[in-house]
């Protein structure tokens, strides 16, 4: 699975970090980032969470 995030839309709520710290980040600008593309299988379920719980939608998750 691979994860993208549209940072110009991130509102820095900052819950994919808390949900999936695996593959999410808050940046040095408070703005989240994806710092690990290639999502770990055992962080799998939890990147999906992010991307379901995203209050602006802008996480993708995928194969």
């Amino acid at each position: 699975m691979k994860a993208t995030l549209d940072r110009s839309g991130c509102i820095s709520c900052g819950l994919c970090p808390e949900t999936c710290p695996e593959v999410f980040r808050m940046a040095e600008d408070g703005i989240a980032e994806v710092y690990q593309e290639d999502v770990p299988k055992e962080a799998e379920e939890r990147a999906v969470e992010a991307q379901e719980g995203c209050p602006v939608s802008v996480i993708t998750v995928e194969e």
